[in-house]
C-alpha cells in the first residue's frame, strides 16, 4: 500500500514555502553587491527581465515535474524517462553539498544576532571580531549545531505543521522587518545619493558580464536546479494555479532582493562616503562592513539586531527547504519515517559541516583547487553542478520529453498565459544561457576572466 504524499494546505502555503526557499542569504548580501558593481539600475533592469523569462521557464518546469510525478528529484526524472535518471542524481547531490556549509553560515548569523541581543553590537563592529570568531575551533561548531537543530525541528514537524507553518510566520515578518530597516536607512543624511546610485540605470556600464552576473544571481537566488522546487512541486495540489504561483514567488524573491539593496547600498554608501569598494562581496559585507555601519547609526544597535533577525529568518527558510529536499529524497528512496530520516540528515549534515566550520581554524591549511573548504563546496555546487543540472533539464524537457508535457500539467489548474515564452526559452534560449553561465563561472573561479 502506497502512503499518501504530504501536501501544502493551499496555494498560499505553497507560495510562502517556495518563496522562503528562494529568499535566502544570497538575496541579502549578494544581490546588493552585484547591483552596485554592475551599474545599479541597469543590473536591476536586466535581472527583472531575466526573472520573468529565463527564471520563470526554469522554475515552472521544475515545479510542474514535481507536481506531475508526485516525487522528489531523484525519482521524478527516472519516472519520466529512465535515461535521464542521472539528472535527478546530480540534482540530489546539490542540496547534499549546500546544506552543511549553508548551516555553517547560518550559525554565524545566529552568533551575530545573539551578540546584538546581548548589547555587544560595538564589539561585533570591531575589525577583528569576525576573523577572530571563525578562527576558533569550538565556537563556530557550536553555532552550526544550534542553527542545524533549529532547522531540523521545523522539518521534523512535517510539510504542513513544519515547513508551511514556519514559512507562514517567517516570510511576512521578514518583509515587515525589511521595510522597517529600509525606512530607517532612508532617513539617514546622504542616503538618497545611495538610492540614486542603486536604481539609476548606467547604460555605459552594460556589458555581457552584466547579463552573466544577473543570470548567475538569478540561478543562485531562485533555488533552481537544487531539487527544491521539484520537491515542493510534489507537495502542490492539482487544483492550485501553477503559473500564478510561480509569478508570486518571483515577486517575493525579487521584491526582497530589491529591499535588501535599499537597506544595504544607501547605508554603506553613506558610511563609506560613496566608496563602492565598501560593498565587497561575500561574508565580509554582512559580518564586517554592516556591523561597522550600524555602529555609526543612531539606534544602530537596535537596527543591527533587527537586521540579523531578518537575515536569520532568510537563512532558516532556505535551510529548511534544503533539508526538506534531502529528507524527501531519502524517504522516497528508503521509505524511512520522517523523524528517523531527519535525525540521519542532521547527524550527516553536521559531520560534513565540520569541514566548513573548521576550515578557517583547525583545517585552515587544507585547500582544494586553492580554495578553503566552504568556498570549494560553494563553487562545485553553485558554479558547476547547478548549471549542469539545469542544462540537462532544459534539453530533456525541450527536446526529449517535449514542452507539451509541462504545458499540459500547468493547464490542469489554469490557462497557461506564458506558454509560448516558456516553449521558446526552454528549447532555445535556456541551453545557450546555461552553457554561458557554466563556462564563465568556471573561468572566473580560476581567475581566467573577471565577472
Amino acid at each position: 500500500m502506497t502512503k499518501e504524499r504530504s501536501s501544502f494546505t493551499n496555494q498560499l502555503g505553497f507560495v510562502l514555502a517556495a518563496a522562503g526557499s528562494a529568499v535566502g542569504l544570497g538575496n541579502i548580501w549578494r544581490f546588493p553587491y552585484l547591483a552596485a558593481k554592475y551599474g545599479g539600475g541597469i543590473f536591476l533592469l536586466v535581472y527583472i527581465i531575466l526573472a520573468v523569462t529565463f527564471g520563470f521557464a526554469l522554475m515552472i518546469t521544475e515545479i510542474a515535474i514535481g507536481r506531475k510525478t508526485g516525487l522528489s528529484a531523484i525519482e521524478a526524472y527516472k519516472a519520466l524517462d529512465k535515461r535521464f535518471a542521472f539528472v535527478g542524481i546530480l540534482g540530489t547531490i546539490v542540496p547534499v553539498i549546500i546544506f552543511p556549509y549553508y548551516c555553517v553560515i547560518g550559525g554565524w548569523v545566529v552568533k551575530y544576532f545573539v551578540a546584538y541581543l546581548a548589547g555587544q553590537g560595538a564589539m561585533a563592529a570591531g575589525g577583528d571580531y569576525f576573523s577572530g570568531f571563525i578562527a576558533q575551533a569550538g565556537s563556530p561548531v557550536l553555532w552550526l549545531a544550534i542553527f542545524m537543530v533549529l532547522t531540523s525541528l521545523v522539518v521534523m514537524c512535517g510539510v504542513q505543521k513544519g515547513v508551511e507553518k514556519a514559512s507562514r510566520i517567517m516570510m511576512p515578518v521578514l518583509v515587515v522587518l525589511a521595510v522597517v530597516i529600509v525606512i530607517f536607512v532612508l532617513t539617514m543624511p546622504g542616503a538618497w545619493e545611495g538610492v540614486k546610485y542603486y536604481i539609476t540605470p548606467s547604460f555605459s556600464d552594460f556589458s555581457v558580464t552584466t547579463v552573466l552576473a544577473a543570470m548567475g544571481q538569478l540561478f543562485y537566488s531562485m533555488s533552481l536546479a537544487m531539487g527544491i522546487m521539484i520537491t515542493y512541486g510534489s507537495y502542490m495540489k492539482k487544483e492550485d494555479n501553477l503559473e500564478k504561483s510561480v509569478g508570486q514567488i518571483e515577486i517575493f524573491d525579487t521584491g526582497i532582493a530589491l529591499l535588501a539593496g535599499l537597506m544595504i547600498v544607501p547605508a554603506v554608501f553613506v558610511f563609506s562616503g560613496g566608496d563602492k569598494e565598501a560593498l565587497s562581496a561575500g561574508p565580509g559585507l554582512m559580518f564586517i562592513t554592516l556591523p561597522k555601519v550600524f555602529d555609526t547609526m543612531p539606534f544602530g544597535h537596535f537596527v543591527g539586531g533587527i537586521f540579523f533577525l531578518l537575515v536569520l529568518f532568510a537563512a532558516l527558510t532556505s535551510a529548511i527547504s534544503l533539508m526538506e529536499t534531502i529528507v524527501s529524497i531519502l524517504q522516497d528512496k528508503l521509505h524511512w519515517n520522517r523523524i528517523t530520516t531527519c535525525l540521519v540528515v542532521l547527524v550527516g549534515g553536521f559531520l560534513i559541516g565540520l569541514l566548513s566550520a573548521l576550515g578557517y581554524s583547525v583545517w585552515d591549511n587544507v585547500k582544494i583547487l586553492g580554495m578553503q573548504m566552504l568556498d570549494f563546496f560553494d563553487f562545485i555546487s553553485n558554479s558547476v553542478l547547478m548549471p549542469i543540472v539545469a542544462l540537462f533539464t532544459s534539453i530533456f524537457v525541450g527536446w526529449i520529453l517535449k514542452t507539451k508535457v509541462i504545458s499540459d500539467e500547468v493547464k490542469i489548474s489554469s490557462k497557461f498565459h506564458r506558454e509560448k515564452l516558456f516553449h521558446v526559452v526552454i528549447r532555445y534560449i535556456a541551453p545557450v544561457f546555461l552553457i554561458a553561465i557554466l563556462v564563465s563561472s568556471v573561468l572566473s573561479a580560476f581567475g581566467w576572466i573577471k565577472i
